[in-house]
């Protein structure tokens, strides 16, 4: 992971921008899709009827929070950027299964995020082998593979940590017996300032670096880089 951070810290901060807009708003509109797909597939077509099945990322952009607050966070310097999409509709009433498959439903976008990763990994793959004959072709794509990778595996950890109303937590509150469900559904009002003090803390770097790192490994085998 860190190799990947050096070589993406060497961009000058506009090309970094440029490169990272596409698998950052692929990340985020296939993690969204996934939701809904799934849903549907379990009963609930609400997020299929309201248009939200599509690959359109202004479909799933939240103004605040997937240009404002990620934004702030780059003009403060932070080393993590904290942000998310417009949430796909789903109405847990329609599911034939409500608690097994809410389980389904919200472990179905961090899921994508992870094939994204493996997806970009044999881009970055690709395109090294290259870079030296079509660099004007090849290089960006190199640097959006990598970028790519590091987005999709650092969603796919961070939205899995166990804290309502991130995937990890709604993941958590279906597996969990009742009333320890019912104790940390609870937290939901709650989860945003947690995650914040988290982050102002940097705590939760420690918590998504060693999970994060192991990942990319892993991905790094897969396709052989």
């Amino acid at each position: 992971m860190l190799e990947i951070l050096s070589v993406l810290e060497s961009l000058p901060t506009p090309q970094l921008i440029s490169v990272a807009i596409i698998p950052v708003l692929f990340a985020i509109t296939v993690h969204e899709v996934a939701h809904g797909w799934i849903a549907k597939y379990l009963g609930d077509p609400t997020a299929h009827r309201l248009g939200r099945l599509s690959f359109n990322p202004l479909r799933h952009i939240d103004p605040v929070g997937t240009v404002l607050i990620p934004a702030l966070f780059l003009l403060m310097g932070s080393r993590f950027l904290f942000g998310w999409a417009k949430p796909v509709p789903v109405t847990w009433e329609n599911l034939r299964h409500p608690k097994r498959d809410m389980v389904l439903v919200a472990f179905a976008g961090p899921a994508a995020n992870l094939m994204m990763a493996v997806i970009w990994g044999i881009v970055t793959k690709i395109t090294m082998s290259s870079v030296g004959e079509l660099g004007f072709i090849t290089k960006p794509l190199f640097y959006m593979g990598l970028v790519g990778i590091l987005a999709n595996v650092l969603l796919f950890v961070f939205n899995l940590l166990p804290i309502p109303p991130l995937d990890g937590g709604r993941v958590a509150v279906g597996l969990l017996p009742g009333r320890l469900s019912w104790q940390l559904s609870r937290v939901e009002p709650f989860g945003f300032f947690i995650l914040l003090a988290l982050m102002i803390s940097n705590i939760i770097w420690f918590v998504i670096y060693p999970v994060a790192n192991v990942l990319i490994m892993i991905v790094r085998l897969v396709v052989g880089l």
